[in-house]
């Protein structure tokens, strides 16, 4: 593949290399077929697989989670689409009580191979219900993991590692990012590891975790602090469940410091795990106590207040000086 690719391209071509190695891997969610998704994430597939392998659901999220359930039990390997992140409550009957707990329930007879998918996140001026980031609900449940991409290479790498796992994985896509970056893909097949994060920038003076569309703001403001003199180790955490915290802790550990980024609310976060387990086995190690940047503890706004929510780079840049200043 020469070509470029965004990352919703990167999600088509993931399925689409899926679907023509294995017979076993299925589509369903509403509108995938014909519309190729509300994010054309599944554009073309079914005039090339058929309506036995990509099929349009009715506008129930219950029935949907709950297919795909059964088709992962009996040896299928269903990759379902909830259209946003903010339909996804009604598929947590199924994902808690059923999905997670298939192999524990049967003692290993059977597994649940399924992989959720779902666009997540604001910055598209969205209506309510359409810009949720309540990844930690899902990282909570024992059973599942939860895998989320930065880059269109990601995507693809992890998407395909996401099929081939013998688990459920909830693949959340930050939508904000959909189109935004263009990167060449590897070469067909190639799989990135799930249940590891990625550094993405070397340096010395303080370590940043950060996941999703918060990666881009992440990487300002590594440029901004480099042109004065900061250096920045950035971390892409991707899989939040299970959470590689040793590249964390090591990171933290040669730098002393640690900022942490995400869009979802601040209380109960994923950041607030990571900032607990760093002080659990850092503490006498850190030069300066752990700095959280996130959204608010609010429903996310509608599209005029979206940025004020969403952290930018600059309140990244004050977190680390403030970091970096303080005993």
């Amino acid at each position: 593949m020469s070509d470029k690719k965004t990352l919703v391209e990167a999600v088509n071509t993931a399925l689409d290399h899926a679907m023509a190695d294995d017979k076993d891997v299925v589509l369903l969610g509403e509108d995938i077929g014909a519309n190729g998704g509300v994010f054309r994430a599944t554009q073309d597939l079914k005039s090339k697989y058929g309506l036995k392998r990509v099929m349009d659901t009715p506008l129930a999220e219950t029935l949907i989670a709950g297919m795909t359930v059964g088709m992962a039990a009996q040896g299928l390997k269903p990759v379902a689409e909830i259209q946003f992140m903010g339909f996804i409550f009604a598929c947590m009957e199924q994902l808690v009580t059923h999905a997670a707990r298939m192999r524990n329930r049967t003692r290993g007879r059977l597994s649940c191979p399924m992989v959720l998918r779902a666009p997540f996140g604001g910055g598209i001026h969205a209506p309510e219900h359409h810009s949720e980031s309540t990844e930690a609900l899902l990282a909570h449940i024992p059973g599942l993991r939860v895998v989320i991409p930065s880059s269109p290479v990601r995507a693809y790498g992890l998407l395909r590692s996401a099929i081939d796992s013998p688990d459920p994985v909830i693949f959340l896509e930050p939508k904000r990012i959909y189109r935004v970056q263009k990167q060449t893909l590897p070469e067909t097949g190639s799989r990135l590891p799930l249940d590891t994060c990625f550094t993405l920038r070397e340096g010395s003076d303080v370590t940043l975790v950060t996941w999703g569309a918060c990666v881009r703001e992440c990487q300002e403001a590594c440029n901004t602090l480099a042109e004065q003199g900061v250096s920045v180790e950035l971390i892409d955490v991707a899989t939040i469940k299970p959470l590689d915290m040793e590249t964390i802790l090591a990171s933290t550990r040669k730098t002393g410091r640690c900022v942490i980024v995400h869009e979802a609310a601040r209380s109960f976060g994923v950041g607030a795990e990571i900032a607990a387990r760093i002080f659990e086995d850092l503490f006498f190690e850190l030069k300066a106590p752990v700095k959280r940047v996130a959204g608010y503890d609010i429903t996310m706004p509608y599209y005029r207040m979206e940025e004020h929510y969403i952290p930018d780079h600059k309140r990244i840049v004050i977190a680390i000086h403030d970091c970096l200043t303080e005993p």
